[in-house]
């Protein structure tokens, strides 16, 4: 009886784990050549999508912050891929200059981008402003990703066919657009302000998807799952975080499975021309009903474009 009993607990295990992971990108793409840009990838799941990504031919770009552990991860990749077209950019994507920077310098080094993955981001965090006075949330995971995207936009649309893939979450359900507070002057509240960050980030994709309408550069928004990283250190109290540890592997996905919705929008052949969706387990999903708000949308982009001075600039070179 012990022994049909442990028999039918692996099977459980083996399946409940399985399930917990997700769906999984299994096609054997090659990009050799193919320009990537991945931001916030020194670690988790931007470094497991470069790994795999790199492992396939590409030529990829890490923007990261912490140009050290960039270096690390860079030559951890490396060593594991045998890609030595592997390469460590500074970006901060708390600072509008930081971002000018690196576009300028990425435009004159390289004639082609092929696919662009807005991966970094902050979750949760103690109040704190960017560089330029954004709140850190708002700041990084939109607005800094707005201006990134469209100071790119040129090479994407001349690389075409070409991709853009956001990192959003499946937290945009709870979020609103505060257009009164955007900026969490009058209240702040961490858990709120990062799910605003990430519905903006849902309809950032969705007003980009029409412009690009008719220029074979697709856009994409994706929710990588619930993953255990280090996002989520801020989440709650350490007493709690300790407790939750223990049984996180059996609940959460691994880095390598949260970067498989990631790398199907990305690579998959099948996804060439849908653009302007809504992604996770490498299925496209149903967003909220205020990330379909067309008017809402537009208000963001409009207001991302004076916060970025987007338009006050003609080139980044």
């Amino acid at each position: 009886m012990t022994v049909v009993f442990t028999i039918l607990y692996s099977n459980f295990d083996y399946i409940f784990r399985k399930y917990i992971q997700g769906g999984q990108f299994t096609k054997p793409i090659r990009i050799d050549g193919k320009v990537v840009i991945i931001t916030g990838c020194n670690s988790g799941i931007g470094k497991e999508a470069v790994l795999d990504l790199a492992a396939r031919g590409a030529h990829i770009h890490m923007a990261c912050r912490d140009k050290t552990k960039c270096e690390e991860a860079k030559n951890e990749i490396i060593e594991k891929t045998g890609n030595t077209n592997i390469f460590n950019r500074e970006l901060d994507l708390a600072s509008l200059e930081s971002i000018r920077n690196f576009a300028k310098k990425f435009i004159q080094e390289e004639k082609r981008l092929d696919i662009l993955i807005n991966n970094a981001g902050v979750m949760a965090i103690p109040k704190c402003l960017t560089k330029d006075g954004f709140e850190m949330q708002i700041g990084v995971n939109h607005m800094g990703h707005f201006l990134l995207t469209n100071l790119l936009l040129d090479l994407l649309k001349a690389s075409s066919p070409s991709r853009i893939i956001n990192i959003s979450s499946i937290a945009h359900q709870w979020g609103s657009i505060d257009k009164d507070d955007l900026n969490s002057e009058k209240s702040y509240r961490k858990y709120k302000a990062y799910s605003q960050s990430k519905l903006a980030n849902v309809l950032f994709t969705r007003a980009l998807a029409k412009r690009l309408e008719g220029t074979a550069v697709t856009v994409n928004a994706v929710h990588p799952g619930i993953v255990k990283t280090k996002l989520g250190r801020y989440l709650s109290h350490s007493y709690i975080r300790d407790a939750v540890r223990p049984i996180s592997q059996f609940f959460f996905k691994s880095p390598r499975s949260g970067a498989q919705t990631t790398l199907a929008v990305a690579l998959d052949p099948e996804l060439e021309k849908v653009t302007g969706k809504y992604f996770s387990d490498c299925k496209i999903k149903k967003e909220a009903a205020g990330a379909r708000d067309d008017e809402l949308a537009e208000w963001l982009w409009k207001t991302s474009d004076e916060w970025t001075k987007l338009s006050a600039s003609t080139s980044p070179v």
